[in-house]
């Protein structure tokens, strides 16, 4: 915690006064928001490049996403250096090169300044496209991935080429993997394919070639000919109930076996790639603006905020929004942020007030909305008439639809406004629940939220279809284990109301260990 005090009291000193120089750039497109002080020609390159990634896993599965509303997208902020990334991502960043927060209505990736020319990416680029992979795989699919199976097929997507003509490969050889799987810690194909195996082995927690062993079998079984059909069989065998080690024994067959097929495939002097040439890839236009003054000399207060503080680090970052707030008061975006610092710092008529002004300059401040109900929301707690309180909280997050009908915390805080005053939704404010999940699939706590809200209401099979890829997603953490506690609790009592017990479930989930970091 004391590194967090330096680096942001030298933010204070130091970052706030450079940013007011810097010439920070948006890029915006049908899927993304790039933040980045950066020329104008590289942060639209790797716009066009982040929307060709896209089109192109979108064209290998045959999914068909609808694109999000723009404040669902996933905001990109690139800072200056992978230090700076893990200072952001804090307790447990020793070797992450950069990371992505699913959030309803703010999903997010930080990562170091990223070399986005044609051809072979670099390690930014790469983690970049490591992220949205998952993503892209959550919002797609309901089907909970085993560790090894998300993280390989997030390998395979990310070890990817951009050609000047607009081709795109993926599943090139990841040689930013190389180093790990000749000289870390050996992770075996049991490893993989068994958790158990894995805890057993792997005990110390330390840098282990999981990552690189996990792409090297993805694309053996996708590209190997002996292999054929036998990824798909897996997961059919994973969707109808099988354990993780059962399904991999009936359809891979000896461990050992399989050990030794995949160093010989590492071996190979060539290897296979998937190349998907422009016309397959159905791209849209990229917009770029340069930020406004105020706006640039916020960058770093409002990456901070995105990313999270805790009671400590809340009022360094509120300082320095006050500093910028000051000098740029009549900035509608600086007034937004503010916002979100205020309320950060447990100061709700702040935080209104901020937002207010915000909206007063510019009725679209998105965030200003968000910050005035989330503050109002707070207030209502604690009101002598509640009722009236959380009508007045419901407000803010009303005129956000207006503006935004497809803006999924509006529809999560209109059927908050129910639950928190002690009074049960409403149809419309269950379906509205039901929606944000469906326009926000990757956001873990939402699923939990509709879950158990689900059980309460006696549909457990629809309970279930929530709660599972929660269960089991490899970096859910504490709501993982949380969510598998009431899956069991289900499975014993297919009766349980959600209620009776629910405290000691939650008690139990949060003396366990949870997140995972890339």
């Amino acid at each position: 915690m004391k590194r967090w005090t330096l680096w942001l009291s030298a933010l204070l000193v130091a970052l706030i006064p450079e940013a007011a120089q810097a010439a920070w750039l948006e890029a915006s497109s049908a899927h993304f928001v790039v933040y980045a002080d950066d020329s104008e020609g590289s942060i639209r390159r790797l716009s066009d490049q982040l929307e060709r990634y896209h089109a192109a896993i979108a064209f290998l599965t045959s999914a068909k996403l609808a694109d999000p509303s723009p404040s669902n997208r996933v905001t990109v902020y690139v800072t200056s250096s992978e230090a700076d990334v893990r200072r952001l991502y804090g307790a447990g960043g020793k070797y992450i090169g950069g990371f992505y927060i699913p959030r309803a209505g703010g999903s997010l990736a930080i990562v170091p300044k990223v070399a986005s020319g044609s051809g072979e990416v670099g390690w930014s680029m790469v983690v970049l496209l490591h992220e949205y992979a998952h993503h892209f795989m959550w919002s797609s699919s309901n089907f909970p991935m085993p560790r090894w199976l998300s993280e390989g097929a997030a390998e395979f997507l990310s070890s990817a080429a951009f050609q000047r003509d607009g081709t795109i490969s993926l599943g090139r050889p990841a040689e930013h993997r190389a180093g790990e799987l000749f000289l870390a810690e050996n992770v075996t194909a049991e490893d993989l394919l068994d958790p158990a195996a894995y805890a057993k082995h792997h005990k110390g927690g330390g840098y282990d070639a999981y990552y690189g062993k996990a792409w090297l079998l993805y694309h053996f079984l996708v590209f190997d000919p002996g292999r054929r059909g036998q990824l798909d069989a897996y997961i059919h065998a994973l969707a109808v109930g099988k354990a993780q080690r059962q399904a991999a024994l009936d359809v891979f067959g000896d461990f050992a076996v399989l050990e030794k097929d995949l160093n010989r495939y590492l071996d190979k002097p060539r290897m296979m790639m998937l190349r998907i040439p422009p016309a397959d890839l159905s791209v849209g236009p990229v917009a770029v603006r340069r930020l406004r003054d105020g706006e640039a000399a916020m960058m770093p207060v409002r990456i901070r905020s995105r990313r999270g503080v805790d009671e400590k680090q809340a009022p360094e970052v509120l300082a320095a929004a006050r500093a910028v707030a000051a000098k740029y008061p009549g900035d509608p975006a600086v007034q937004s942020a503010l916002a979100e610092a205020e309320y950060d710092a447990g100061n709700d008529k702040e935080a209104i007030a901020a937002a207010d002004a915000a909206l007063a300059r510019d009725s679209s401040q998105v965030n200003a909305y968000v910050q005035k109900g989330f503050a109002l929301f707070r207030m209502a707690k604690s009101a002598s008439d509640r009722a009236a309180a959380y009508a007045r909280a419901r407000a803010p997050f009303v005129a956000l639809n207006r503006i935004e009908n497809d803006h999924p915390l509006p529809l999560v805080y209109y059927y908050r406004s129910f639950v928190e005053q002690g009074t049960p939704p409403t149809p419309t404010a269950f379906h509205g629940l039901q929606r944000a999940v469906e326009l926000a699939p990757f956001d873990l706590g939402l699923r939990m939220t509709l879950a158990m809200e689900e059980i309460r209401r006696h549909d457990p099979a629809l309970a279930r279809w929530a709660l599972t890829p929660v269960a089991y997603n490899p970096h859910g953490g504490r709501l993982a284990e949380q969510a598998k506690r009431v899956l069991a609790r289900l499975d014993a009592d297919p009766k349980w109301d959600g209620r009776a017990g629910l405290e000691d479930l939650v008690a139990a989930s949060a003396s366990d260990d949870g997140g995972d970091g890339e």
